[in-house]
């Protein structure tokens, strides 16, 4: 009875060998074979490790940075997700695949019935009893031309996605919990800056209004500096809003609170990030995660399109099974007793009012759709890590250019104070130096962030973020979850 239901089940998967689905074949990259060149962008640099394949503890420099990666990674709610739904595409993938296995089941039942006298054509009251025990395969469709098995690769194709869409998650957390360290610790620089500043300018409006009690300083100059007083005093209230907003943003991106136990964070001043070699345009169909996601996409919708023709073709399922039957418990398993059901089932579409052929344009129109997704994923990517290359280059001479701004402000504002004091020049001008000097100072800062920002996203645009450290990167396998059979 096993053996020949077990030769059945062999027969039926030897026969499932045929697929439907249209060879696949990668669309052409819709970008340039190189980055753009020109006055905006850098010489072109040899990339002795490619930006995806650096750690972002071996990226980012800050201590107090790492430890917040960290904690977001563990804690993230969005990444949480994003792990959960690849185990639910796996749970997916294997209750379709389970489909081109028959399922067995085993099935014991009994029955014991009376029939009152007046119930039975012998006019005498009987009792009856059956007892049964079967084994068998319900309802099983022979894979003939392969519908079952495409859209078994449609679900392990989405599986594959979903890890993607995972590494993708993270590589963007990543990114997001640096600017935002960066925007809450320029925002720390700023707010200390505003700080002095307004003391400065408290100093400068008691020194005025002493002069002009005496008659040395007229009203405007009192009033001029007292401006100054005033607009700082907004900037500072203006500043500290911003820090509590910052470490809002940070909290939410952690998942959690902000350590309490932070090193100390660097300057934005110092060297905070690693230089990142660009590498070309072709890498990114290896590197970027959401590039793979969708080419992943692509595959499956192409796997559905298979799925589509199959359903044109008759359908064979089968019902089997084998067991024994007996009025008597006793006699369940004696001989004479066993019992067998075979029962193939065919089914032909021969009229369905044009659903079917709908069903397979839709497909073919799905798959038009990835393709159109997977290449704008592509002129995404190179759009991205293009604008990050000219921000390279360009806020470095911008950042310098701003320093040597500072700097001549800083003269200025010298020179302007020291003339003031022995009466050389109004207090105006002294005002006019001090006001320059800030906002120069204020614009360095800000500079220093875009900077510091338009890097980051330069190593996210790279595919960079996923491993902590160089030699743990590994890309995602095309390796089928396990499946459990029993």
């Amino acid at each position: 009875m096993s053996k020949s239901l077990l030769s059945l089940a062999i027969t039926a998967i030897a026969l499932s060998g045929c697929s439907l689905i249209p060879d696949y074949q990668r669309p052409e990259a819709p970008v340039a074979a190189q980055f753009p060149q020109g006055p905006a962008y850098s010489p072109k640099e040899a990339a002795n490790v490619a930006a995806a394949e650096q750690g972002w503890r071996q990226f980012f420099h800050d201590p107090a940075l790492q430890q917040l990666i960290q904690t977001a990674l563990e804690n993230n709610r969005d990444l949480k997700v994003a792990a959960l739904n690849i185990d639910a595409y796996a749970a997916q993938y294997q209750i379709q695949r389970a489909d081109l296995f028959p399922a067995v089941s085993a099935n014991g039942s009994g029955q014991r019935q009376r029939l009152p006298a007046r119930a039975s054509s012998s006019g005498k009251e009987m009792i009856s009893s059956q007892y049964s025990a079967t084994v068998g395969i319900s309802a099983y469709e022979l894979d003939l031309f392969g519908r079952v098995r495409s859209l078994s690769e449609q679900a392990l194709q989405t599986y594959f996605s979903s890890e993607e869409a995972r590494r993708s998650t993270q590589i963007s957390l990543v990114a997001s919990v640096a600017n935002a360290y960066m925007t809450w610790q320029a925002d720390k620089e700023l707010l200390k800056l505003t700080q002095d500043t307004l003391g400065a300018y408290e100093e400068s409006y008691r020194l005025t209004s002493r002069s002009n009690e005496v008659g040395v300083a007229s009203a405007l100059d009192l009033s001029q500096s007292r401006t100054s007083v005033e607009n700082a005093r907004v900037q500072l209230a203006r500043y500290t809003r911003q820090v509590a907003q910052d470490e809002n943003s940070l909290t939410l991106l952690l998942g959690t609170a902000i350590p309490a136990s932070l090193p100390t964070a660097e300057p934005l001043s110092a060297d905070l990030l690693s230089d990142l070699p660009a590498g070309l345009p072709s890498e990114l169909l290896q590197r970027r995660p959401d590039i793979l996601e969708a080419e992943y996409k692509l595959k499956a919708a192409n796997a559905n399109i298979g799925a589509a023709r199959a359903a044109f073709f008759p359908s064979i399922s089968l019902t089997a099974n084998a067991g024994t039957l007996s009025p008597d418990l006793s006699g369940l398993f004696k001989g004479g007793s066993g019992t067998w059901l075979f029962q193939p089932q065919i089914n032909l579409p021969i009229f369905n009012a044009g659903s079917l052929r709908a069903s397979l344009d839709y497909s073919k129109i799905q798959k038009d759709i990835s393709v159109a997704q997977y290449e704008k994923s592509i002129q995404t990517a190179f759009q991205e890590v293009s604008d990050g290359l000219a921000a390279r280059q360009t806020y470095n001479q911008q950042l310098q250019a701003q320093r040597d701004f500072v700097s001549a402000n800083q003269d200025y504002y010298r020179l302007a104070e020291r003339r003031y004091r022995i009466g050389v020049d109004s207090n105006l001008t002294f005002l006019d130096a001090q006001r320059s000097l800030f906002s120069a100072q204020q614009a360095l800062i800000t500079d220093r962030l875009s900077q510091l920002t338009s890097e980051v996203n330069l190593y996210k645009a790279l595919g960079g973020g996923w491993g902590e450290q160089t030699a743990k990167n590994e890309a995602v396998s095309e390796k089928a979850p396990a499946l459990h059979l029993f």
